[in-house]
């Protein structure tokens, strides 16, 4: 049982009321991000409600769903504009599939350190060669993607575009979508999700 003092001192930080602003605004139910989180609706809904205090794993594993640090909850109004500056030698670079041959590109987030992203942007090379298409896949939201060189081929649902360089395209990324290189290597692209 916490005493009045630290009570009133984690009201102020109105965690519970962040957190239901944030699944509200990405329109997801308790149930849902229980299944994201790993914790019950139950206790979701105490926290929401303040009835009960989360526990920094607790609210670490809330705050990895909505791609938020910890600090988006303990932390006060910002004061000057979010920047978070990511220089090329920083970066990493990763595989589709990790540990798996059978990857169809590799791609560097070229926005990590943000909080409170927006959105979520990355330079992908689409440099491995498959045979036939790349995995489907879908997610919630929107993508962009500006084609820096090469050609690409992009299935969405039904329909197949190609992309030549300087050629972009915006589409619902809740259908499910395929990318794979056409032609010789040297296939790259700015790739941009939002929810």
């Amino acid at each position: 049982m916490l005493s009045e003092t630290l009570t009133e001192g984690l009201e102020r930080y109105a965690i519970g009321d962040k957190i239901r602003a944030l699944r509200l605004k990405k329109k997801m139910g308790l149930v849902e991000l229980g299944r994201h989180t790993g914790l019950s609706p139950a206790l979701l809904s105490k926290i929401e409600r303040g009835r009960m205090h989360p526990t920094l794993p607790t609210l670490l594993r809330i705050a990895l769903v909505f791609s938020v640090g910890l600090e988006y909850f303990i932390a006060g109004p910002r004061e000057r504009p979010a920047v978070a500056l990511v220089r090329k030698a920083d970066r990493q670079r990763f595989p589709e599939k990790p540990g798996s041959a059978d990857s169809a590109y590799d791609f560097e987030c070229l926005d990590y350190p943000a909080t409170e992203r927006r959105m979520n942007a990355y330079y992908v090379e689409f440099e491995r060669k498959r045979p036939g298409e790349g995995q489907p896949h879908e997610h919630a939201g929107a993508e962009f993607i500006y084609l820096l060189r090469g050609t690409l081929a992009l299935v969405v649902g039904d329909q197949q575009y190609v992309l030549e360089e300087g050629d972009s395209v915006y589409f619902d990324s809740g259908a499910p979508h395929a990318y794979r290189r056409v032609g010789a290597p040297g296939c790259a692209a700015i790739v941009v999700t939002a929810p």
